[in-house]
């Protein structure tokens, strides 16, 4: 017969930042088409809509490493 495992199951509570709801941003931003539903203004000959892609890219990564960054446990 086996012996209970006396293992503690480690709280959730650091997982549950606030700041987990600031990775909603890129999720939200490119589904806002008024955004970039033009070909006016255009950045080095691009049209909005794909230098605003480019944009998007950057705020995911960058809303990414800014939710890590004060999320992860101090050591």
């Amino acid at each position: 017969m086996a012996s209970p495992r006396s293992e503690q199951v480690p709280t959730r509570d650091r997982e549950r930042s606030p700041l987990n709801w600031l990775l909603l941003i890129p999720i939200v931003l490119p589904l806002l088409v008024p955004l970039f539903n033009a070909k006016d203004p255009t950045l080095f000959g691009f049209p909005r809509f794909y230098w605003l892609q480019l944009a998007f890219i950057f705020v995911g990564v960058g809303t990414t490493t800014l939710v890590y960054q004060m999320t992860k446990r101090r050591r």
